[in-house]
């Protein structure tokens, strides 16, 4: 849409351009539009929107802005389904129906993998869609403050409101939460189990954290579950307390059907806790995940697909790509806990897992313990490091090589090697097809890109999953 000058105002020192039509879906979940030939980011917008937009932030070759009044409303829109909508940092995409969701984020693929990449394709294949669009996750993370966010309502009732919560950061603000009524990530009783943990804490006075100050005590609500319906409950804490365990018998006895429940002293600044040893209160120190007939054992440390069901889905698309016929060795780069890799192990020779995080191998093992698979090797290290020519000639080469890298892709110097391996097939299963693109042109070398697979692992948000076959020219 062209705006006339005199469409462009100004409300204090901030810019705001009046009656901008939104046309598109851009990277990261923002909209796009374009005002006198300058391109245009807005967040909180749907394509066929009519707003006015302040300017937030003005670059040489582009603006970012986010919306103050709506003229016209797009009519692809529906209603958000969550009350926390706008406020809280996730499900962004609620107000855009699925269907749609799924169609942006399959043109997405193809525009990195266009634009970055810059390489032949084969037709994109349409993406798969979960078959969950709520209550998909099996993990979520809450955090307790006592300087929680106050929407506009509870401003305006000028009440003096009890200002501890127990919810999800506020986008911005690292020390402010959002405390949460219903969440519609996970399934039942993850809503239970925060709200019982929030009431039972404002009602025995058990201090809340305050991150900036680093006073209180209780932080942190970790909630998993599997599609075996087990739970695991971790509580971090800032330190030894005697209301402590309290709380957790408070916990035990109004869940027990928890599987596993434990604590953490954590007195650092920030909730990670890999580092830290973590408690048993009740149950096991695991719960089970299972896919096919193999199955996981998951720890308060463990990493996990946070979409089971449509993790399955990917690793099917991948163990397919790979077309195993049980003679080949299949190199595993970015393994995780080993679950790509004892997933296909029954259709290999053997299968090769290469890992950073140490932790992470030592569950891999494990997994492959508990199921019987004794054709699986690990080896912890990065990856540029790892994957050399020692390496190399003290093992089988490859036949297959799948990489599934974190969201900033491959280093150059893993890609030279797989260009000097030469494995007949890569299947690479990507989170960022921006990175994919770029590593995809690199390998485009030796390599030719023969199928193409989005996945929706996120709805409701921007994100997406994307696998590609290529095979050696």
């Amino acid at each position: 849409m062209k705006l006339s000058s005199r469409m462009a105002k100004f409300r204090g020192k901030r810019k705001v351009l009046e009656q901008v039509k939104i046309e598109g879906i851009a990277a990261e979940g923002k909209c796009i539009a374009r005002v006198n030939d300058e391109v245009l980011f807005v967040e909180g917008v749907a394509p066929g929107d009519v707003v006015d937009v302040l300017i937030t932030r003005k670059k040489k070759n582009f603006m970012e802005g986010k919306p103050l009044t709506f003229h016209e409303y797009s009519k692809d829109r529906v209603k958000p389904f969550c009350q926390h909508f706008g406020i809280c940092g996730g499900c962004k995409w609620q107000h855009i129906p699925y269907d749609i969701q799924l169609k942006y984020k399959h043109q997405q693929v193809i525009d990195n993998l266009e634009r970055i990449g810059k390489i032949p394709l084969p037709e994109v294949s349409p993406i798969l869609g979960s078959s969950k669009i709520k209550y998909y996750r099996n993990k979520l993370e809450y955090t307790f403050s006592n300087w929680k966010w106050l929407t506009q309502d509870e401003i305006a009732t000028g009440e003096e409101l009890d200002r501890r919560g127990l919810g999800f950061h506020v986008p911005g603000s690292f020390d402010k939460i959002l405390d949460i009524e219903t969440c519609y990530h996970q399934p039942d009783p993850s809503n239970e189990i925060r709200l019982s943990v929030r009431k039972y804490c404002l009602e025995n006075d058990v201090p809340f954290f305050d991150l900036k100050r680093r006073t209180g005590n209780v932080r942190n609500l970790i909630i998993r579950n599997s599609s075996l319906d087990q739970w695991m409950v971790i509580v971090q804490f800032a330190m030894e307390h005697e209301k402590n365990m309290g709380l957790m018998e408070h916990i035990k006895t109004s869940f027990p059907h928890i599987h596993s429940l434990q604590y953490v002293i954590n007195d650092k600044g920030n909730e990670t806790f890999h580092d830290l040893e973590v408690k048993l209160y009740s149950g096991e120190a695991h719960i089970t995940e299972a896919m096919e007939d193999v199955q996981f054992r998951v720890g308060p440390k463990s990493f996990y697909q946070t979409n089971a069901a449509q993790a399955y889905e990917l690793y099917k698309i991948a163990r397919d790509y790979a077309g195993l016929k049980g003679d080949e060795v299949v190199y595993d780069l970015y393994t995780g806990t080993g679950t790509i890799a004892n997933f296909i192990a029954k259709d290999a020779k053997k299968v090769i897992g290469l890992e950073y995080v140490e932790a992470a191998i030592e569950d891999a093992k494990l997994n492959s313990e508990i199921n019987g698979v004794t054709n699986t090797e690990f080896y912890a290290g990065d990856m540029r490091e790892l994957l050399n020519d020692d390496f190399m000639s003290n093992h089988d080469r490859p036949d297959v090589i799948i990489t599934d890298p974190p969201r900033a892709g491959m280093h150059e110097d893993v890609i030279e090697m797989l260009l000097k391996i030469e494995a007949e097939k890569i299947v690479y299963v990507s989170c960022n097809p921006a990175t994919q693109a770029r590593d995809l042109a690199l390998l485009d070398v030796k390599y030719t890109v023969k199928k193409v697979q989005p996945v929706d692992m996120f709805p409701q948000t921007h994100h997406v999953e994307n696998v590609v076959l290529l095979e050696r020219k």
